[in-house]
């Protein structure tokens, strides 16, 4: 039995979905997670990553764990509470979802530090380990659904600043060969897309997807900051509009890492936009 957390994310959800189409018997976990949230036949079970008592009937029984960081600014209890809970509920490998901030921006509270310290626990954890770490979710562009419909606009700054942005869907499916098959134990994949793509190319796509013409409005970092800190804590905002607008050349690098796992090039962002689609409309 497989366990993956945030279950009701953008990757945990997919990997579900592909774990159960594929016969797996997985239990879907997150700390809201309902009926609606997975396929039907597949066990769920409401659990908290900060709450280690939350755990313990979740990894009973457990072969093997999707484990994410939680996301820039996350608390999250010791990642080695969570590890040594889930090794004694029978748990022999962990696939982590970490990020590409761990080696581009290692001096970054929000994106380097915390990353890397779940990194070390999993690697000192004694069970057979594998890390992911994806650039930028072609899945950001959520963001900008509510002003494409409302107003077929959007707005962001560096307008003409390319990153590899990856599929979510091409995470979770990475996740999955890895969390079945052998041979990737101790490998660290950087999951990027197939090519650079800028702001005011996402627009296009999504504008292409729906048929009718989207307007781009280019932000200035002011504005973009302004935006950003009324959900996000300023240290995550600033680096993120580091990695936007500065991007290093790590950043920048197109990784052969989805194709060495899949057997297939990474999916495009157009070809996201055209999958999401209604979101927009």
């Amino acid at each position: 039995m497989l366990v993956v957390t945030g279950a009701t994310g953008n990757v945990g959800g997919s990997l579900v979905r592909i774990l159960a189409t594929s016969g797996v018997r997985v239990t879907a976990t997150s700390r809201g997670i309902s009926d609606a949230d997975v396929p039907r036949g597949v066990g769920h079970t409401r659990a908290d990553l900060a709450d280690p008592e939350s755990l313990r009937p979740v990894f009973d029984g457990a072969e093997a764990l999707f484990l994410q960081n939680g996301g820039a600014g996350a608390h999250l209890l010791s990642p080695r509470d969570i590890l040594d809970v889930a090794k004694a509920g029978g748990v022999g490998r962990v696939v982590l979802l970490s990020s590409q901030g761990v080696a581009t921006r290692p001096d970054s509270a929000s994106h380097g530090d915390m990353a890397r310290s779940i990194e070390d626990a999993v690697r000192e954890s004694g069970m057979a380990w594998t890390i992911l770490r994806p650039g930028g979710f072609d899945s950001n562009a959520y963001a900008w659904a509510e002003s494409v419909r409302a107003e077929r606009t959007v707005a962001a700054p560096f307008a003409d600043t390319g990153l590899p942005t990856v599929d979510p869907d091409d995470i979770a499916e990475v996740a999955a060969a890895v969390l079945r098959e052998d041979g990737h134990a101790g490998r660290i994949y950087e999951l990027t897309g197939p090519a650079l793509s800028t702001p005011r190319e996402r627009a296009e796509a999504i504008a292409d997807a729906l048929g009718e013409p989207v307007r781009f409005v280019e932000q200035t970092r002011g504005e973009a900051r302004a935006q950003m800190l009324r959900f996000m804590p300023e240290p995550v905002v600033e680096t993120t509009l580091a990695i936007l607008g500065e991007p290093t050349p790590a950043e920048r690098r197109v990784s052969p890492d989805v194709e060495r796992v899949l057997g297939r090039a990474p999916r495009s962002f157009a070809d996201w936009a055209r999958r999401h689609i209604a979101a927009f409309r």
